[in-house]
C-alpha cells in the first residue's frame, strides 16, 4: 500500500501544479499516464509476440503456465483508476480530509463484514477499491502534514508533530495486530497457500491498516532521511533509479520467472519448507533475478528514459533543472529531500512530482 500512499503525495502535487498553470483534468491525466503507460505498452507487446511465437511452435500459451508475469498489470490497473479520480478526491480532501478518511475506512469495514461475515462475495470488489482510494488519500495527508493553512497541518500542530507521528504508527500497527489476532484475517499481507482469507485480493481492512502504519513509519524516519538525501551523490542515485521505476515494475516478475526456469533446467529443485538450506539459498534468489532484471533494463529502460533536451546556445541543455521532470515516481524521496522546508522550493517539488 505504500506505493499508493506515495502516489497520493505525487498526484496531489502534480494536480496543484496543473491547476496553477490554468490546466484541468485532461492535462493532468495526460501528464501522469504518459509516464505510466508507455513502458506497459512495450511490455505487453513483447509478451504478446513471445506468446504467439510459442504457440506457433506448438507450445502452450503463457496464459496457461505463466500468468504470474502479468501480476503487475492488475496492480497498475487499480492505480490508474485511482489516479483518474484525483481531481475529485483532492476536492474531498480539501473540504473534509479526516471525514473523508473515516468514511472510506467505514466503507472498507462494511464491505469486509458483508463478504466475510454475511457471505456476500460481491462486496469484495467495491471493498478493494475503497482500500486503495483510502491509501491514496493518506498520501494527501502526507502532502499537507507540514503545509501551513491546511486542515491536516492544523491538526498536526494541535497534537504536536511527534505525538501525531507516534499516534499514526500506533493506530496503524494496533489496528493491524487487532484485525489479524481477533478477526478472520491472515497474518500475511500477500497471498499464501493454505490461508483461507487473502488480504491482497479481495483487498481487506488489514491492508488499509498497514497503509496507516507505513505512513507513520515514513513520517518517523523523514528527518534523518531528509538529511541523508541532501548529499548530491545520494540524490542523483535516487533520481537515476526513479527514471526507470516503471520498467523495473513491469519486468521484475518476468526476471523472477526466467530465473526460476533456468534454476529448474539446471537440475535444481525448489524447496517448499523453510529449512536451513532454504534460508541459505535466499541470497541466490535476490542476485539471480536481479542479474536478469539488469539485462532487461539494459534493453527496455530507453523506452522510459526522457529524451535529452535540445542543446541551447553555448552547448548547455535547455529547460531548467537537470532531471527535474524525472522525479515523477519518487515523491517519497522528494518529500524527504526537503519538502517545503528544504533547499528546494515547493514549486520545484511539484514540478518534479
Amino acid at each position: 500500500p505504500l506505493f499508493f500512499v506515495v502516489g497520493g503525495y505525487a498526484n496531489r502535487a502534480a494536480w496543484e501544479a496543473v491547476r496553477r498553470e490554468g490546466g484541468g483534468a485532461r492535462r493532468f491525466w495526460a501528464k501522469r499516464f504518459e509516464r505510466l503507460l508507455r513502458p506497459v505498452a512495450v511490455y505487453v507487446t513483447c509478451w504478446a509476440i513471445v506468446d504467439l511465437a510459442v504457440r506457433a511452435g506448438g507450445g502452450r500459451s503463457v496464459l496457461e503456465w505463466g500468468m504470474v508475469v502479468f501480476v503487475p498489470l492488475w496492480f497498475l490497473g487499480v492505480y490508474v483508476a485511482v489516479v483518474t479520480l484525483t481531481p475529485w478526491t483532492t476536492r474531498l480532501h480539501d473540504a473534509r480530509p479526516w471525514a473523508t478518511l473515516v468514511l472510506l475506512g467505514a466503507g472498507v469495514a462494511v464491505a469486509d463484514v458483508l463478504r466475510l461475515g454475511a457471505g456476500v462475495d460481491a462486496a469484495g470488489l467495491p471493498g478493494s477499491a475503497l482500500v486503495w482510494v483510502f491509501a491514496h488519500q493518506l498520501g494527501y495527508v502526507w502532502r499537507d502534514w507540514s503545509v501551513p493553512g491546511t486542515a491536516v497541518c492544523r491538526t498536526v500542530r494541535w497534537f504536536g508533530e511527534r505525538s501525531a507521528t507516534v499516534t499514526t504508527v500506533l493506530v496503524g500497527l494496533g489496528g493491524l495486530v487487532a484485525l489479524t489476532t481477533f478477526g478472520p484475517y491472515s497474518r500475511s499481507m500477500v497471498a499464501v497457500r493454505g490461508e483461507d482469507v487473502s488480504n491482497m485480493f479481495p483487498t481487506t481492512a488489514c491492508v488499509a491498516a498497514l497503509a496507516v502504519f507505513q505512513l507513520g513509519v515514513v513520517l518517523a524516519v523523514a528527518a534523518p532521511l531528509r538529511a541523508w538525501l541532501q548529499r548530491r551523490s545520494v540524490w542523483k542515485a535516487v533520481v537515476a533509479a526513479n527514471a526507470v521505476a516503471m520498467t523495473v515494475f513491469c519486468w521484475h516478475m518476468t526476471a523472477l520467472v526466467g530465473f526460476l526456469l533456468a534454476y529448474e533446467a539446471a537440475g535444481f529443485t525448489l524447496g517448499d519448507e523453510p529449512t536451513a538450506a532454504w534460508w541459505l539459498a535466499r541470497p541466490l534468489w535476490v542476485v539471480g533475478p536481479g542479474v536478469l532484471l539488469a539485462g532487461l533494463l539494459a534493453v527496455f529502460a530507453r523506452v522510459e528514459l526522457p529524451k535529452r533536451p535540445a542543446a541551447a546556445p553555448g552547448g548547455r541543455p535547455g529547460g531548467g533543472r537537470a532531471g527535474g521532470g524525472r522525479v515523477a515516481g519518487g515523491p517519497a524521496a522528494v518529500t524527504l529531500h526537503g519538502g517545503e522546508r528544504g533547499d528546494r522550493s515547493a514549486a520545484d517539488h511539484e514540478r518534479a512530482a
